[in-house]
């Protein structure tokens, strides 16, 4: 027997079943992209992020190793230099509690004035506003801890560590000079100081530990960076200024 074969049935139902299976795929491929997409996109931030690590860390390493051997934490070890320059920071923390990192780099300078390591003090911060002002505060207490007033000099344009060094360097005058602060600000001072024409070594005023010495050097492998990415642009000091000789 002979069976009737509609063609426009038969046509009907296979476009039919290619719509019911277009409609069931496009859901799903969609999703499949966003997945991927979603894969691909974490992939490409992870990368970065490994590469922002090493960079990180080869930024810190630099440091160091220029660093090596030029940084002293006895008073006995540390030769002499005709200037002491302290790098600025404020007195007071968040809540007004006092600044151990202030009160130990003013240790610190005394220390090596009355070893005789130094014979003058040049006291580099920042002056951004007539409510604060590093380096007048610091003068006041070394005064008060018995350095006369004419051994200090100020620098007032002192506002990142590159300014105090570079000026330093051109505004005052100087070939060589130890730095005053903890540990890891002076090996970034130091290898600044290098890149920039000026010998310098770092006397450690006593770190922090804690909470608040973790936190600040955290701040410090950033800093680091900033350092390269400072020398590679070629950053100058906010101010320069008139020479100022220290006699």
């Amino acid at each position: 027997m002979i069976t009737n074969y509609n063609k426009g049935e038969s046509f009907g139902f296979f476009v039919s079943f290619k719509s019911y299976t277009f409609h069931i795929w496009l859901p799903l491929y969609t999703i499949m992209r966003k997945q991927f997409n979603k894969r691909k996109f974490i992939k490409r931030v992870g990368i970065l992020l490994i590469l922002g690590l090493l960079f990180t860390f080869i930024c810190n390493l630099l440091i160091e190793l220029g660093a090596k051997g030029k940084t002293y934490s006895s008073i006995n070890e540390i030769p002499k230099n005709r200037v002491g320059l302290v790098l600025g920071t404020a007195k007071k923390i968040v809540g007004g509690q006092p600044n151990p990192y202030y009160s130990n780099r003013i240790k610190a300078t005394v220390e090596l004035f009355e070893a005789h390591k130094i014979d003058f003090v040049l006291v580099s911060g920042d002056n951004g506003s007539i409510y604060y002002n590093e380096p007048t505060t610091i003068q006041k207490d070394l005064i008060a801890h018995g350095i006369p007033q004419e051994r200090i000099y100020l620098d007032y344009a002192g506002f990142r560590t590159l300014d105090s060094m570079v000026r330093a360097n051109v505004v005052f005058g100087l070939d060589s000079v130890t730095v005053i602060s903890q540990k890891f600000h002076n090996e970034r001072a130091i290898y600044i100081a290098n890149q920039k024409g000026l010998h310098a070594i770092g006397y450690n005023a006593r770190d922090i530990s804690g909470q608040e010495g973790f936190k600040v050097q955290l701040r410090e492998y950033f800093a680091r960076v900033k350092v390269f990415v400072d020398l590679v642009l070629k950053t100058e000091p906010k101010f320069y200024g008139n020479p100022i000789e220290i006699k």
